[in-house]
């Protein structure tokens, strides 16, 4: 039970939704918005009290992400807070050395 409308700038449709909440995404969204079912959405609200609706990435789609950024590291984190705490220990080592 949906009904189209169009206006000047903008496409709006009239969606139903059920006592429990919930409405279909009009399949032209879902596309536009590249939303895959099952899938998640991001209901953000601006300033201004206009609400957008986003995709939100599957994990699967966010694998790799890390590692295509600038700030990265070819370590896993395992190794990371092994060198740590060396660090650390070898800190608190000379500390108690000194005194």
């Amino acid at each position: 039970m949906s009904k189209s409308e169009s206006s000047d700038d903008s496409e709006k449709e009239i969606v139903a939704v059920t006592k429990h909440g919930q409405a279909t995404i009009p399949k032209r969204f879902r596309e536009k918005l590249g939303i895959d079912a099952p899938g998640k959405v991001l209901f953000r609200e601006a300033d201004d009290g206009t609400i957008t609706v986003e995709r939100v990435r599957s994990p699967s789609e966010m694998r790799g992400f890390a590692a295509r950024s600038e700030a990265t590291t070819d370590k896993p984190a395992t190794q990371l807070l092994r060198e740590k705490r060396a660090e650390d220990r070898a800190e608190r080592d000379e500390l108690t050395e000194t005194e």
